[in-house]
């Protein structure tokens, strides 16, 4: 009887996460990702400028019904996110450890940490309005008062790779948008995209409905400027634009983001000296809310 021939492996094909599907990117080109030695570890798409615009266009689509969610119901389908995440720490723990250049219990940890910031994000979705709205005092017979609402469609730059950043660093500015009720459109680190792609994976597999969250691999410098000078993107949080392309790309963004009087928030002059693991805060949740006031007479 013959040898059994050696089993080749079967690699996992990465694809975007545009509009609740994975399609490839448009142009049919991939880049190499490889770890901190240098190895191979997977082809991933390279997300162009029309990749970019499709998932604007997904994300817009998707605002009216997620800001019209309950609070309570997108605090629900946050939850399920982590308990997605949770049946795939392992997957996950593997490939934030050759992401970032970590051992496995690091990884593991910094997945746990990643899970339960998706969680504490889900019990802020129904506060949120207690801390950024109110009633305010006014010279009549009237309630004049304020509640937050979402900003629409946000475009992100997820912090690049560095201690924490390619799992931990992208829940905390993705989670807080959402749980607020925007929409968003993220650009994948380019140098770590595998936990970001692998994610949208989860996110197909919960609640999350179609194009509340759009994921493009790719170069930074293609995807970054699209986001910030679309005039259907309401907002721009650029944390992970100095790491991808030097403080330069940042103000360039920023200015471009201007044109379309944009909400932005800026990046940490040195992100790499970011500590995600810390407590978060409410800093981000309120980054991406409107205020709407409604004044109504008191009566007799």
């Amino acid at each position: 009887m013959s040898d059994v021939a050696t089993r080749l492996d079967v690699f996992k094909t990465y694809k975007l996460y545009v509009g609740g599907k994975f399609p490839r990117s448009e142009s049919g080109r991939v880049y190499e990702v490889t770890d901190s030695k240098g190895e191979w570890l997977a082809n991933v798409p390279l997300g162009t400028r029309k990749d970019t615009r499709d998932a604007v266009l997904a994300a817009r689509k998707a605002v009216k019904g997620w800001a019209g969610t309950t609070a309570y119901n997108r605090g629900q389908v946050l939850y399920r996110v982590a308990e997605m995440l949770q049946g795939r720490r392992e997957q996950f723990a593997a490939e934030v450890a050759v992401s970032e250049g970590i051992g496995p219990k690091k990884a593991a940890a910094l997945v746990d940490a990643a899970i339960d910031r998706w969680v504490w994000y889900a019990g802020w979705t129904d506060k949120v309005a207690q801390i950024a709205g109110g009633a305010n005092p006014v010279a009549g017979p009237y309630f004049n008062l304020s509640s937050p609402e979402p900003t629409g469609v946000v475009g992100v730059v997820a912090p690049q790779a560095g201690y924490g950043h390619s799992l931990l660093g992208l829940v905390s500015v993705i989670a807080p948008a959402i749980a607020t009720g925007n929409t968003v459109v993220v650009a994948a680190a380019a140098d770590a995209p595998l936990p970001a792609l692998s994610l949208g994976e989860v996110l197909a597999t919960s609640d999350v409905p179609g194009g509340v969250v759009n994921i493009v691999s790719g170069r930074t410098a293609d995807i970054a400027p699209t986001l910030a000078s679309h005039q259907d993107v309401n907002a721009l949080d650029l944390t992970g634009a100095i790491a991808a392309d030097g403080p330069g790309a940042a103000y360039a963004l920023e200015a471009a983001a201007a044109d379309t009087l944009k909400r932005v928030v800026r990046p940490a002059l040195d992100p790499f000296a970011q500590d995600w693991t810390n407590a978060p805060g409410t800093k981000r949740l309120l980054s991406f809310l409107e205020t709407k006031t409604v004044w109504h007479p008191k009566g007799i």
